[in-house]
């Protein structure tokens, strides 16, 4: 029995298109929870399905995500929606990692699986075979819908205009570009559900209020909120009964954080990683926002400096510039940052 009615009005939940699934605006971004215990994870997941939270996001690339999940929300399994996503680019791993899922989860079946932010949009006979598997684990039942995330704005675009998905999970904030919008818009006319990511763009939004209202305009859209700690969870939590509206306040503060946001900034999405000489790329390369958008002696320890000192050793190999969905450059944005953090310490 739930501790926190979910039968509100429909305004306050979102339809993931064709999919007809039907969730509150709150989705639980379990990336974060692999980083803490077990018990500790299960008590967020628990807490967040009390109080109405029913869309679980985790992927096989999250190491234990998907296992604490099954521990903590395994007895109510029925009520709730995992996504879960696959990094394959061969059809042997696609199948390897589609079974380790569901073991892992101890489940016989996943809502929505996704291919997880592919170099290229998967489609049939295109010699690869995986939007063929995808099919067929629909067909037997192992997934109920087929989805696909990812960073790069041409292959989401691919992916909407195919119509062979059912879902697409994209970064989208209150910094988005028009682009990026229109992506959203293009979603909900194809019927296509439409999954943000990055809501508060890797932490550089600290105001989870603004985050929520903005992105409450979009009755397409559901965000998943990446939770570490309890303090976050309840703020979402709170959002359900009591939405912000998006008044002037709220919205200085979005355009506080679009000014200073505006150029070129590392989301902090960590497909620029591993680095060959172990630098902390999707901290580092940001550190000058981080600094400026949080306490200060949060990143003066003797930790944070050695990882920035760790930019003299940088190689410029250029991998991590080869690797970024955004197309930044990334080694001169370390040595910026690099530059800058000195004149802190």
């Amino acid at each position: 029995m739930d501790k926190h009615t979910t039968d509100k009005n429909t305004a306050d939940k979102v339809i993931l298109g064709k999919t007809g699934i039907c969730v509150n605006k709150n989705g639980f971004g379990a990336l974060p929870i692999q980083r803490i215990g077990r018990e500790e994870a299960a008590l967020l997941l628990k807490k967040a399905y009390d109080y109405g939270i029913r869309f679980f996001d985790t992927a096989r690339f999250y190491t234990d995500s998907e296992e604490k999940i099954a521990y903590a929300l395994g007895d109510v399994r029925a009520d709730i929606i995992i996504a879960s996503k696959t990094m394959a680019t061969r059809v042997e791993d696609f199948w390897l990692h589609l079974e380790t899922s569901l073991r892992m989860l101890n489940t016989d079946y996943i809502d929505i699986y996704q291919f997880h932010n592919p170099a290229f949009c998967p489609l049939p006979g295109d010699g690869t075979g995986l939007y063929e598997a995808m099919c067929q684990a629909k067909e037997k039942g192992m997934i109920r819908h087929i989805g696909i995330s990812n960073h790069r704005m041409a292959v989401a675009r691919q992916a909407v205009e195919s119509g062979l998905y059912e879902t697409l999970q994209f970064p989208f904030s209150y910094l988005a570009t028009d682009e990026e919008i229109e992506l959203v818009k293009l979603c909900k006319q194809k019927g296509m559900g439409f999954i943000a990511m990055k809501a508060l763009s890797g932490g550089l939004i600290t105001n989870s209020a603004a985050a929520y209202a903005y992105l409450a305009q979009y009755d397409n859209v559901l965000p998943i909120w990446g939770i570490q700690k309890e303090k976050e969870l309840d703020e979402f939590i709170s959002y359900i009964d009591n939405p912000p509206a998006l008044n002037e306040e709220l919205m200085e503060i979005i355009r506080h954080d679009r000014e200073e946001l505006a150029k070129d900034f590392c989301r902090g999405c960590g497909y620029c990683m591993p680095c060959p000489v172990n630098i902390d790329i999707a901290n580092c390369a940001r550190m000058s926002l981080m600094i400026r958008r949080a306490p200060l002696s949060v990143y003066l320890g003797d930790e944070w400096k050695d990882k920035m000192r760790r930019i003299d050793d940088c190689l410029h190999c250029n991998s991590c510039k080869s690797r970024c969905p955004y197309g930044l450059d990334t080694p001169r944005l370390l040595l910026e940052n690099w530059l800058d953090y000195k004149n802190f310490i």
